[in-house]
């Protein structure tokens, strides 16, 4: 498969849009995406910038995305946070996964970051060897805090 990675634009967020849905039914939380193509074009292209997408494109139509932002690292310093990387089904493990992976780790490096983080679920192992395959460390002591719009609600409330 011949494919082509660039930066995102704000007429490709309803094909990124597709893809982030496909990945909730993936990770079984197809009813989780909360996110329109509304809010990414807006958050991604609007004039206070909160994230940057890499997209893949095959013959004219998106097949993967890279969706990442800045952090910063009370330890660290700067970082980037990987929020998805998606590779559409039909085009699983053409390596398509692993250019995408690059770009993200390419860009980190010209930004001068000092980590990449992101998340994989525990079940996902031909992942989690992929990442530890190229040097990442899986880090399976920790575990993921989220706080919910209901969660925050519940938090204030109890102030």
């Amino acid at each position: 498969m011949k494919y082509s990675i660039r930066d995102a634009e704000a007429k490709d967020m309803a094909q990124v849009h597709r893809l982030i849905k496909e990945l909730a039914v993936f990770e079984k939380e197809e009813n989780a995406v909360e996110v329109t193509v509304e809010d990414l074009k807006r958050d991604g292209f609007g004039p206070q910038k909160l994230f940057h997408c890499y997209v893949a494109e095959a013959n004219g139509d998106i097949v993967g995305m890279a969706l990442l932002y800045p952090r910063y690292s009370t330890w660290k310093g700067p970082i980037i946070h990987l929020e998805d990387l998606i590779v559409t089904e039909a085009v699983r493990g053409s390596g398509l996964g692993a250019a995408l992976l690059t770009k993200v780790v390419e860009h980190g490096y010209q930004l001068g970051v000092r980590r990449i983080n992101w998340e994989v679920l525990d079940w996902n192992d031909p992942a989690i060897a992929f990442y530890e395959s190229r040097g990442a460390k899986v880090l399976r002591d920790w575990n993921v805090v989220h706080l919910d719009e209901k969660g925050i609600k519940t938090f204030l409330n109890k102030l």
